[in-house]
């Protein structure tokens, strides 16, 4: 934790608002977005600014606010109903001639969904944009007005921004070919990973002896997995966790899927697991699976890297670009070929020397500390622009 800036310091150093927001979500991808980047950037040494952090109100003791940061060590500010866009704008015009945002020098908009800009509206926005995903799901392609409204729901957000940040190059690639930058920068800030969580002692109790084959990540249509139970439904032998929230009508879909084929006993679909037993799901699966159609980044692919696994993946979207070639990849989701490929990367990465330590090395790529620092190069950059 870094040290406690002086007052002095701080009225020396340009004050940077971090929306941290989607924190209060905790387990989804954009919480620990938010909190891992917020810890890297505050424990960056030398950093040219003062952080503000704009958490959900500390009163609730169940939200991770209270865990994740230190309220002695950074200044903060409570997310509010009133700071909404949908009541700013109207607030905006009102507050117009006054510093109306605390002197704020940039607001980082960490989230091309948040609902939160700044009131002053001379007060520049860094935008983070994690994915496009609604432009490759075949759920919008046949509603094109939905696709519409979307994109000019994320066009606005680049209007207001002075520099906009992706999470991949394939997004980035999303961002040119579908919004107008009007000559804005646009940089690319691959996402860290964390170190791993501590795995829990023992198999989780939903999961009976013997080997297994392992998904995470909600119960969502774009995720994919059907094509997985198809696949397992080709064998006698091989056993499938799915983890992550299942209360979805997909998820319902999924398990009747389940019933019908008759792999009760050997595709287990437990729901959201703790820290520790995702973690130790991933250290102890024969391999990790991840049939998705879109991702602007894929963390869990990462994850199991991290543990040493291998890792078969579509070859969709952020995926190849983050795997890079670490992963089997599947062109095809007709199952025996996907069980094909899944055969043949098992028997392959069994007999490779050293297999298991350049899996570790690929994801040790990905660091917050590294994101932190590019981070910091963007804030610097638009403040710079701003003092000429």
């Amino acid at each position: 934790m870094p040290l406690i800036p002086t007052l002095r310091d701080r009225a020396s150093r340009p004050r940077v608002v971090i929306d941290l927001e989607k924190v209060r979500h905790a387990n989804c991808g954009l919480g620990r977005f938010c909190r891992y980047l917020a810890e890297g950037i505050l424990s960056a040494s030398g950093r040219g600014i003062e952080p503000v952090l704009f958490l959900p109100p500390r009163g609730d003791a169940s939200r991770p606010t209270v865990r994740y940061f230190h309220d002695g060590a950074v200044e903060h500010i409570d997310v509010s109903p009133w700071r909404k866009e949908s009541f700013a704008r109207f607030l905006r015009p009102l507050v117009r001639p006054f510093r109306a945002d605390g002197g704020y020098d940039l607001w980082h908009v960490t989230s091309q969904s948040s609902k939160y800009l700044p009131l002053d509206a001379r007060v520049p926005v860094v935008l983070t944009i994690h994915d496009l995903n609604f432009l490759h799901d075949e759920r919008h392609r046949s509603r094109p007005a939905a696709v519409r409204r979307k994109l000019a729901a994320v066009q606005a957000k680049v209007d207001r921004a002075a520099a906009v940040v992706t999470i991949s190059k394939f997004v980035a690639d999303d961002v040119r070919e579908w919004l107008e930058l009007r000559g804005k920068p646009l940089h690319v800030v691959p996402n860290g990973l964390p170190p791993a969580a501590v795995a829990s002692p023992g198999r989780p109790s939903f999961l009976p002896p013997g080997p297994f084959l392992l998904s995470v990540g909600a119960a969502l249509p774009h995720k994919n997995c059907h094509v997985l139970l198809a696949m397992i439904a080709r064998t006698n032998d091989l056993r499938l966790v799915i983890a992550g929230r299942k209360a979805t009508p997909y998820g319902a879909f999924l398990e009747e899927e389940v019933a019908r084929l008759g792999l009760g006993d050997r595709v287990f679909m437990p729901g959201e697991v703790s820290d520790g037993d995702r973690q130790w799901l991933y250290e102890h699966c024969d391999a990790f699976l991840f049939p998705s159609l879109s991702e602007g980044f894929g963390f869990p692919v990462l994850e199991a890297m991290q543990c040493g696994r291998p890792v078969f993946a579509a070859r969709r979207t952020s995926l190849p670009e983050v795997a890079g070639d670490r992963a089997g990849w599947w062109d095809t989701f007709e199952p025996d070929a996907m069980l094909r490929v899944v055969r043949d990367g098992l028997e392959s990465s069994r007999s490779m020397p050293g297999f298991a330590a350049a899996q570790v090395a690929h994801a040790a790529t990905y660091t917050w500390e590294r994101a932190a620092a590019r981070y910091l190069d963007v804030y610097d950059e638009v403040l710079e622009r701003k003092a000429a």
